[in-house]
C-alpha cells in the first residue's frame, strides 16, 4: 500500500486522525478496516505506521507504532520549469516528474505554447494538477510532494528565482552543453532548475532572456523529441546524476 500524506496538525503522537477526502479514500474505495496497518506521511521529513483503531463516518482514528525518519537532502532540489502543454500532456508531465521526485513545478507561458489558461479556470486547473501530484507522490513513496505553482512568465519566474539557482535550458537546434556533462552544483541549499519548452519549442526572444539570466543551454543530443518526452528524459538523467536515481 503507497503512502497517504495528512497534514501535520492530523499528527499527535501516538494518534492520527484522518478525516475529508483521505478518509472516503481509505474507508470507500480501499476499504480498509480496523485493524490494519497504513503508512501515512507529514510531507516532510517523517512517516508513520498506524494501525487504524477506530473508524466513523467523520473520521478513521490511527495509533502510531512506528515512526520513521528522513535522512537531510545530500544533494540541491530539483525545480522543473515546464511550458504549458495541450490536453493530457501537461497532467501527464506533472505526474511523472512527480514520481521522478521533482521537488517543485512551474507552469510556465509560453509564446508558442498552444495552450493558454483563462483566468477564471486557473484555480481549478490548479487544483487539479495538484491532485495529480499528490496522488503520484503517494502511490510512488514520495517523502514530499512537490509544489505546483501558479503559471507565470518566463522572465516574470527567472526575476524571481534567480537566486541560489544553476538554471539550465533544454533548447532544440541550439548550440549547447552536454546534458551528461555539464557542471552541477554541489550546494545542499541550492536547487537545480531545468527548462522544457512547449510542443513549438523556445522562442528566439525567450532563449535570449534566460542566456541573459544567466541559464545555461542544454542539449539532449540530435533528436527531437516531445515536450513531454524531453522533460521526463531531461528529470531523469538529472536525477541519476544527483544520486536520486539508479
Amino acid at each position: 500500500m503507497p503512502v497517504f500524506f495528512v497534514s501535520p496538525e492530523r499528527i499527535a503522537p501516538p494518534t492520527i486522525t484522518i478525516t475529508g477526502d483521505l478518509l472516503i479514500h481509505l474507508r470507500d474505495s480501499l476499504r480498509v478496516q480496523v485493524g490494519e496497518v497504513v503508512l501515512f506521511g507529514d510531507g516532510a521529513s517523517h512517516r508513520y505506521r498506524a494501525e487504524i483503531t477506530a473508524m466513523s463516518k467523520q473520521t478513521m482514528a490511527g495509533r502510531i507504532v512506528e515512526t520513521i525518519s528522513h535522512s537531510p537532502l545530500q544533494c540541491p532540489a530539483l525545480l522543473l520549469g515546464q511550458a504549458l502543454l495541450k490536453g493530457e500532456k501537461m497532467d501527464w508531465v506533472i505526474q511523472k516528474a512527480t514520481e521522478l521526485g521533482v521537488n517543485e513545478i512551474v507552469p510556465l507561458q509560453s509564446c508558442h505554447s498552444v495552450v493558454q489558461i483563462r483566468t477564471e479556470r486557473l484555480d481549478a486547473q490548479l487544483a487539479r494538477w495538484r491532485r495529480i501530484a499528490l496522488e503520484a507522490a503517494q502511490q510512488s513513496e514520495q517523502w514530499r510532494v512537490p509544489t505546483i505553482a501558479r503559471p507565470q512568465s518566463l522572465a516574470g519566474f527567472l526575476t524571481t528565482r534567480s537566486t541560489g539557482m544553476a538554471t539550465f535550458m533544454l533548447a532544440e537546434r541550439q548550440e549547447g552543453n552536454s546534458l551528461q556533462t555539464v557542471d552541477l552544483p554541489q550546494d545542499v541549499t541550492g536547487s537545480v532548475v531545468i527548462l522544457i519548452g512547449p510542443e513549438g519549442g523556445w522562442s528566439k526572444e525567450e532563449v535570449d532572456i534566460a542566456e541573459q539570466a544567466g541559464s545555461k543551454l542544454i542539449t539532449l543530443g540530435h533528436h527531437i523529441l516531445r515536450a513531454e518526452t524531453a522533460a521526463v528524459a531531461t528529470i531523469s538523467i538529472l536525477q541519476s546524476r544527483l544520486g536520486n536515481l539508479g
